[in-house]
């Protein structure tokens, strides 16, 4: 039961933290520290793997009318324009393809800042000033819709959203949104490109990494193979269910936000989340320090 709770409380934190430019990888490791999980734990590693999935598959039931409508425009747009390097669909590729191959080869560096909590505060402190200040700065938007996307815009985006990948705790939403707003997309356009973008993104990198943690014979960046009995199919399920009904609610409440108002309050609350945890991990280290001298010496002195 004790697992199954934890899975409850990860997988709304993944539902919440997902889409919103709070960056979900800081949430779920923060809870995993506080949950005593460790962070190269190969079934919660997995585990986190496998609800992000549950999060992205969302966006397909959100956006279904839209997507038909791309189908049935492609390449040629439902006003004509487009072709086939610049239709929606195509961009979201194009980004998507800007983003997998770099990040596939810096995997060994991302692997590793994904268990660094340092890294994750910094970049929660960085993002949110970055956020905060494009936000501010970027108001005066030529491109309204995903509709009327450039391929450099596309470009652009993908390349910024490699640093999310490096630098966990910068956020996916975070990247490409501001990335948006900077090449001079509305807050609403450059946010719905980001879910659009996610889900090839996601969906790729999360069954990649689940292939890598289940096959036998196979031991990567530290995920090692499997044994899954009936209990843990179960807690992995109630947590995919559980981010799937909450990142559905988040995407609907956040586009509609977007809409209204700024990301001001996001990039707030990552400053501010980002020094607690810098803090936090400050404290522990300090308290590991003074343990460590507190202790009787074992060392014996000879007199010669």
């Amino acid at each position: 039961m004790h697992d199954i709770f934890i899975s409850i409380i990860i997988g709304i934190i993944e539902g919440l933290t997902e889409f919103l430019p709070v960056s979900s990888t800081a949430h779920i490791r923060i809870a995993q520290q506080l949950f005593h999980i460790g962070l190269d734990d190969p079934y919660w590693k997995m585990y986190a793997i496998v609800i992000q999935l549950g999060a992205v598959m969302c966006l397909p039931v959100y956006f279904w009318d839209r997507i038909l409508k791309f189908l049935r425009t492609f390449p040629r747009g439902s006003a004509g324009d487009r072709t086939i390097l610049n239709h929606p669909l195509s961009l979201v590729m194009i980004a998507f393809v800007c983003t997998a191959g770099p990040a596939f080869l810096l995997k060994k560096v991302i692997s590793a800042n994904l268990e660094n909590l340092t890294v994750i505060g910094a970049a929660l402190i960085i993002g949110g000033a970055i956020m905060w200040a494009v936000d501010a700065l970027f108001r005066s938007p030529n491109t309204l819709e995903m509709e009327a996307m450039s391929l450099p815009q596309a470009i652009w985006i993908g390349i910024a959203q490699i640093t999310s990948a490096v630098f966990p705790g910068t956020s996916r939403s975070m990247s490409t949104i501001a990335a948006g707003q900077i090449a001079g997309m509305s807050r609403s356009a450059a946010l719905e490109f980001s879910f659009f973008l996610s889900i090839p993104t996601m969906t790729v990198a999360t069954l990649y990494d689940l292939l890598k943690t289940l096959k036998p014979g196979h031991e990567t960046a530290g995920l090692a193979p499997l044994t899954m009995d009936a209990h843990r199919w179960l807690v992995l399920a109630i947590g995919f269910i559980v981010s799937f009904i909450v990142a559905l609610a988040v995407v609907a409440w956040f586009m509609q936000w977007v809409r209204r108002r700024g990301f001001a309050p996001f990039a707030v609350y990552r400053i501010i989340l980002g020094i607690l945890v810098l803090l936090l991990l400050r404290n522990v280290a300090t308290a590991h320090q003074t343990t460590v001298e507190s202790q009787p010496s074992t060392s014996y002195s000879v007199v010669k």
